[in-house]
């Protein structure tokens, strides 16, 4: 069964009960993201590279560490040209599923392979986006404890079980909106249509106003808006 109809249905009432993920932007921003799930891919990331250098954006990456161990210079490649990095744990494994030091280990990997891939450090790769989007609130309570950021989704097209670029384009869309988080793969899975997906996508969201900005200026505007509030 197609589970693209039930995100916009559930994303909201996902949002308001854990308010502590990052699910969107600001609504009174035409700032939104595009976030990139499951690579570093040696040919799937490397031909979406050229579309994000075509339209001159940034965007945000979820990465596998066993990918970052794998393909080391296509990490350097994105990290170098200033897109946003964060975690998407070490293998494919919804995090429920891994005992408390097994969730710490899989993170800890994962930030040691980019920070020796990109040459960054570890500690500012923090960003964390939980595979298949499965969490319970005891991962939250870990993510913070262990002081990591926890990154969501509003706009979810399904991309992974390839069902065309048009209709791919057809769904994010129609479901963007001010501070939409958009997400596709550039991964093993799902990753073959991504560059083409992209070059139809951003030229149109950009026609249609809005401005590209990485996940890192998402949280700022939500930490401003944390402070007005209180």
């Amino acid at each position: 069964m197609p589970l693209a109809p039930l995100f916009p249905v559930v994303y909201p009432i996902l949002k308001s009960a854990f308010p502590k993920c990052l699910w969107t932007g600001d609504i009174n921003s035409r700032e939104i993201a595009l976030t990139f799930d499951d690579g570093p891919h040696r040919l799937h990331t490397l031909q979406l590279l050229k579309v994000l250098d075509k339209y001159d954006i940034k965007a945000s990456f979820f990465w596998l560490g066993f990918c970052v161990d794998r393909h080391p210079e296509t990490a350097k490649e994105v990290c170098d040209r200033g897109h946003w990095i964060g975690l998407h744990g070490y293998q494919h494994i919804s995090f429920p599923k891994l005992k408390t030091h097994e969730l710490k280990q899989s993170l800890e990997d994962t930030q040691k392979a980019i920070a020796k891939a990109c040459d960054l450090d570890p500690k500012l790769i923090c960003d964390v986006r939980p595979p298949n989007g499965i969490f319970t609130p005891r991962t939250l309570e870990l993510l913070q404890q262990w002081e990591y950021r926890p990154v969501m989704w509003s706009v979810v097209p399904e991309d992974w079980v390839r069902p065309g670029v048009m209709k791919v384009l057809s769904r994010v869309v129609q479901q963007t909106e001010n501070g939409s988080i958009i997400v596709l793969h550039d991964g093993y899975c799902g990753g073959e249509d991504v560059a083409a997906s992209a070059d139809k996508i951003i030229p149109l969201l950009l026609y249609k106003g809005y401005k590209f900005v990485t996940v890192d200026r998402l949280w700022q505007q939500a930490n401003i808006q944390a402070i007005k509030a209180n």
